[in-house]
């Protein structure tokens, strides 16, 4: 894992907007750390399908990408009811994985400014629907450009 993901909003390309349920949130009243996974996620696949790449066809074409590690920095808790902005950008490409970089911001408490509540970065390697690893599909380098 080599991507250091920035602060800055406007140094990603896409975003998604998730809302935090209160079934995601723990006795505290905050979103439980294993709740992020399925934010990046969510983030992830709308950013492929706004890309022209949606992930059933990758699918349809033989290929997943497997998580194969994941960072989460928690800066500021998430709370039941936040909107959350989770801004996508791909990072470093090789042949056969791909990071992502994200950037999770509460939108605007109480009329206030957007909150970074968390930064993140996950890899993904290409896999076969047999679990075989394999070289990524051409265009992602493309998106490693878009971006």
């Amino acid at each position: 894992m080599s991507e250091n993901p920035s602060l800055d909003a406007g140094d990603y390309p896409f975003h998604h907007t998730v809302r935090v349920r209160f079934a995601e949130t723990d006795a505290m009243g905050i979103v439980h750390h294993s709740r992020y996974l399925p934010y990046l996620e969510a983030a992830r696949v709308e950013f492929l399908r706004d890309a022209g790449h949606p992930y059933d066809r990758l699918r349809d074409e033989g290929v997943d990408f497997a998580v194969v590690e994941v960072w989460v920095g928690y800066r500021r808790p998430l709370r039941f009811d936040d909107l959350v902005d989770v801004h996508v950008r791909i990072g470093a490409v090789t042949k056969a994985t791909f990071q992502v970089a994200y950037l999770l911001t509460i939108l605007a408490r109480e009329g206030g400014m957007p909150v970074v509540a968390a930064t993140a970065v996950t890899v993904h390697g290409a896999v076969t629907r047999s679990g075989a690893a394999t070289r990524l599909p051409a265009w992602i380098t493309e998106l490693d450009a878009w971006t």
